[in-house]
């Protein structure tokens, strides 16, 4: 630890010392905690008296007309003492592999702190308190890993003297790390009911640390909170859907929080996108009808084919989060067996993980609008290969984007579970943020 010297006046080493000058020089001591180095200049005045006339018999010198005066009467002995507060910091000066979280400390004895600076060698200040009536400061995020930090910290005594403290200490470097693989990309444009959703490649064993450690701003601002599924996502959305146009940063500070034992995050990332316009489609599986609305006007009402009998369709808040313009659906993989293998199914935007997608549909005949016939999935009419944009799916598809939100209802199955895949619009506010 470096002690700082204070002084209350600077001297010119190479200049000449007047006449009764007392001088007292102290060295700068470095590593000992509760030194502190102080340069005391006293300067004793001269002073001179000047009479008018011949000796002055009360002044007892009978030496002429001119006497000389000293101490109290003349100004007397001017000397500044050393500062009673005592800095301490912790961990000490040179310390390495410090933990990133609860090791960095700064209090003061017999006296208050008035500055405590910590930064890294890019100058990147860590926020910090001053608490307890001066006493103690307290970072109040955790530090990163593999960062040498700097600290400068300053109290003050009951009379005003400054003691200051200097410390350099290194954290630890991770043998085991996680990151967050997050959802939308950055820089992307997103339908109004895209959450920020992201999963962790470790189980967190410290929800709390982490999600403490990310950061929603929004322009226009709307109270943005998150929620855990399980212990490796963790979602963040607004109560309603977003509002057309806002811009949504992310700060992913991870890089040093411990998620789980030993276990620390290397992320230190900034994520932005902007929500488009408002788009969600009602599909009424009793109908069997789509209606689009635009910004809150039904743009167009497309006929569809819903899940049949024993497959229905899943009701609820259903968010498009991912566009295929073809790709090969096989039961086999949603646990239907040998039922169906289709390689080439045009135009198709998945809606949940287990596997429903609103997709083109050039087999299903006369079943648009008329019966439902899917195992699951939203068909609209459309041709094998996909190449003519003029009917139904492709203009769905090419009138979609992430984020967008489709709606089911007045199916014979229930409401689709909030954790399959971005649909947490289907929980309430309440247990979204208990």
């Amino acid at each position: 630890m470096n002690v700082r010297p204070i002084s209350g006046a600077s001297v010119d080493a190479h200049a000449s010392e007047p006449a009764g000058a007392l001088r007292r020089r102290t060295s700068r001591q470095r590593g000992r905690r509760g030194k502190a180095a102080v340069v005391v200049c006293g300067l004793l005045l001269a002073v001179t008296a000047c009479g008018g006339g011949g000796s002055d018999s009360k002044s007892g010198s009978g030496k002429g007309k001119d006497s000389t005066q000293t101490g109290s009467q003349a100004g007397g002995r001017a000397e500044s003492k050393q500062s009673q507060a005592v800095v301490t910091i912790a961990p000490k000066d040179g310390a390495k592999a410090v933990d990133t979280n609860g090791a960095l400390k700064v209090s003061a004895a017999e006296g208050q702190l008035t500055e405590v600076r910590v930064e890294d060698a890019d100058g990147t200040e860590i926020p910090g308190k001053i608490t307890d009536a001066g006493a103690s400061w307290t970072p109040s995020t955790h530090l990163a890993a593999s960062t040498t930090y700097q600290v400068h910290a300053v109290a003050e005594d009951s009379e005003g003297r400054a003691a200051a403290e200097d410390s350099s200490f290194t954290t630890l470097t991770p043998q085991n790390t996680f990151i967050g693989e997050f959802t939308p990309e950055d820089g992307s444009k997103v339908g109004v009911g895209m959450p920020f959703s992201i999963r962790f490649t470790r189980g967190i064993t410290a929800p709390e640390d982490v999600e403490r450690a990310i950061k929603i701003r929004t322009e226009p601002a709307v109270d943005v909170e998150g929620h855990w599924f399980g212990n490796d996502r963790l979602d963040f959305r607004p109560e309603e859907y977003w509002k057309p146009g806002t811009k949504v940063t992310v700060d992913l500070d991870l890089d040093g929080v411990e998620g789980r034992d030993g276990v620390y995050g290397e992320q230190a990332k900034t994520v932005s996108f902007t929500i488009g316009r408002s788009q969600v489609s009602v599909v009424d599986v009793k109908k069997r009808t789509m209606e689009v609305e635009r910004d809150g006007k039904v743009i167009r009402t497309i006929p569809v084919t819903t899940g049949k009998p024993g497959y229905d369709t899943w009701n609820g808040q259903m968010v498009i989060t991912e566009q295929l313009t073809v790709t090969r659906m096989n039961g086999e993989t949603v646990g239907y067996g040998g039922e169906y293998d289709i390689k080439d199914v045009p135009h198709a935007q998945r809606l949940t993980t287990s596997g429903t997608f609103i997709h083109g549909n050039y087999w299903g005949g006369d079943a648009f609008g008329n019966y439902n016939a899917s195992h699951g999935c939203i068909g609209l009419r459309d041709v094998r290969g996909g190449y003519d944009s003029g009917v139904p799916a492709a203009w769905f598809f090419d009138n979609s984007m992430i984020g967008d939100v489709v709606v089911v209802k007045n199916s014979n199955d229930r409401i689709v579970d909030p954790d399959n895949g971005l649909n947490g619009w289907n929980m309430s506010w309440e247990k979204w943020t208990s």
